[in-house]
């Protein structure tokens, strides 16, 4: 009798023992939970934050979301893949690649974000980053005065001198400067510094409307609109390439040259006014290149455009 209340005895503080056991473990099992739950959280909040503090202009940290038209290479262009790590237009099935789209995804990768390409016209591409819809314009664009009174302008991307497109058989094919383009018959894209400062400076020119694109422009020489256009230097690379009865004119920058001042070749990025944390971080990834790499970019861009095949 004794011993059977012995035995009942252990057999109680035996299985008092593992049911505190198995309270600990519960206990361990929840405390756990909760550090894991309270380290992703955490681990989450970081990440929140850290896309919050991101340079941004749009309301999408994550995201560069960046305008261009897609219809200035060697810039940029459309196509239909991605092949040659094209990104995919938002809100269409087609792509955009060229240097600008080159340009953005190198800045992405180093702020961390993602690219998102917006097509719009040409007149369409400072509204939209006055208005927030994108965080900047990486199109080409001129760092000029009238410009920068409505958005802010990174550092140079390219330095883009001016060159003169004419036809190989055409009455100013042997032209040394400005002068000899006498009474041209010309034109060049709307809103550049082409058409609105260099054209006027041809003596007796007949300036023929502005054309919507860079590829109207070139459509309006090849099919003998105009005997001139006046564009900057890749775009003339790109469109003897694309046009093989094209000659490209480069007056040399001096007396006989087109007159420019710096602003006019200068290729900046526009942002949003006051969005000095997105200037600050773009000119940032700008300040680690150098004109070489800007050139070696271009001519990358040059070799893949749709034209060029």
């Amino acid at each position: 009798m004794k011993l059977k209340k012995t035995l009942g005895l252990c057999l109680a503080a035996v299985l008092t023992a593992g049911l505190v056991g198995c309270g600990s473990t519960a206990t361990t099992s929840e405390s756990t939970a909760e550090s894991e739950s309270a380290a992703s959280t955490a681990e989450t909040g970081s990440t929140e934050a850290d896309a919050a503090a991101a340079p941004d202009g749009d309301g999408d940290p994550t995201t560069l979301t960046v305008a261009m038209e897609c219809a200035y290479a060697p810039y940029n262009w459309t196509q239909s893949d991605d092949s040659n790590g094209a990104v995919q237009i938002r809100d269409s099935s087609d792509y955009a690649y060229g240097y600008d789209v080159m340009m953005a995804k190198k800045i992405a990768d180093a702020l961390g974000q993602k690219v998102q390409v917006v097509k719009l016209d040409w007149d369409s591409l400072i509204p939209a980053v006055m208005s927030g819809d994108v965080d900047c314009v990486i199109a080409g664009q001129s760092i000029t005065s009238e410009r920068a009174q409505q958005v802010d302008f990174s550092d140079p991307y390219y330095y883009a001198s001016i060159i003169t497109l004419v036809k190989k058989d055409g009455p100013y094919a042997s032209a040394k400067s400005v002068a000899d383009l006498t009474g041209a018959t010309c034109t060049s894209q709307l809103g550049t510094i082409w058409y609105d400062n260099c054209l006027p400076q041809i003596p007796d020119a007949d300036i023929l409307p502005a054309q919507e694109t860079a590829p109207a422009m070139l459509v309006a020489l090849e099919s003998g609109a105009c005997d001139v256009v006046v564009t900057d230097r890749p775009t003339a690379q790109a469109a003897t390439v694309a046009y093989p009865d094209f000659v490209a004119l480069d007056f040399g920058g001096g007396d006989g040259d087109f007159e420019v001042s710096d602003e006019d070749i200068n290729i900046g990025i526009s942002m949003k006014k006051g969005n000095t944390a997105l200037k600050d971080a773009i000119n940032g990834v700008l300040a680690t290149m150098t004109t070489d790499d800007y050139n070696t970019m271009m001519d990358e861009a040059i070799s893949v455009q749709p034209l060029s095949e």
